[in-house]
């Protein structure tokens, strides 16, 4: 096989690019990986030979819902989606002005974006899960632990998505502004919030649908909504009324995904 070519100029041209071993450990690394996780979760596809034991379970319990409890599934489901939308707005109150204090362009002294910043990190770090079985024991079972809990997980979030926004405003009106001799809140107010509301709002909108989906975990652990009544089908062996629940579960997340879709549709 022919491996170079001589030109006039004496030059070798490479006609055989060189091997990319690159690649190849990428795959290995990642095989690797995959089979350390398996045999970390025990994961065996033998274990699916008893999957017709499980689809009958599943026919003889949630093919046969309890419709009795219908009435009742939908009234924790209002109560959730309520603590989702409390705790995306006391979350949105809060992280709008901390994220202004948290971006480069906007925070008045790098000492108060180095610990906002790490705040931020802090609250986004921890589940809202976490936070919902703190707050249980100290302000009892119900809606208004999954609201706290909701509110401080979502200030990290949001507090960290509303300063990259900000941060990557254009910069062109706001040296335009600068330039005019502009004071920084006058800059703030029309050169960098009209550009950004857009942006805010929007991820705003997919926090409360992400918010919905978690305070059902957060019914779990005592936080209210319906997520508490089918903890509380589940523990009592109840599966008909555990259809239902999980039945109008997916029927209100589906509604929410739809008209989030069409609010940050418009909104953008």
């Amino acid at each position: 096989m022919i491996k170079e070519v001589k030109v006039k100029d004496s030059n070798k041209i490479q006609l055989n690019p060189p091997h990319n071993y690159k690649k190849v450990y990428l795959w290995i690394g990642l095989l690797v990986v995959l089979i350390w996780s398996a045999l970390g979760t025990n994961f065996n596809p033998l274990m699916f030979k008893d999957f017709g034991n499980t689809l009958h379970f599943l026919k003889r319990s949630f093919l046969n819902p309890d419709w009795s409890v219908l009435p009742l599934a939908l009234s924790e489901s209002v109560i959730t989606v309520q603590i989702a939308i409390m705790g995306t707005a006391v979350a949105f109150l809060l992280a709008v002005p901390l994220s202004f204090l948290s971006a480069k362009n906007t925070s008045p002294h790098w000492s108060i974006y180095t610990t906002l910043r790490g705040m931020l990190s802090f609250l986004r770090s921890v589940p809202e899960i976490v936070f919902a079985l703190i707050f249980v024991p100290t302000v009892s079972l119900g809606p208004f632990a999954g609201v706290l809990a909701l509110s401080l997980h979502n200030v990290g979030v949001m507090g960290k998505l509303f300063s990259e926004i900000i941060e990557s405003a254009d910069i062109g009106p706001q040296e335009a502004m600068t330039s005019t001799g502009a004071k920084k809140n006058i800059v703030i107010l029309y050169g960098i919030l009209p550009q950004v509301i857009p942006h805010v709002l929007s991820n705003s909108f997919y926090r409360l649908e992400v918010s919905v989906r978690a305070s059902l975990v957060l019914g779990l652990v005592g936080a209210g909504g319906v997520g508490q009544l089918l903890s509380i089908h589940f523990k009592m062996f109840q599966y008909n009324k555990v259809a239902v629940d999980c039945l109008v579960i997916m029927a209100m997340v589906i509604i929410i995904d739809y008209i989030g879709g069409i609010i940050r549709r418009r909104v953008i």
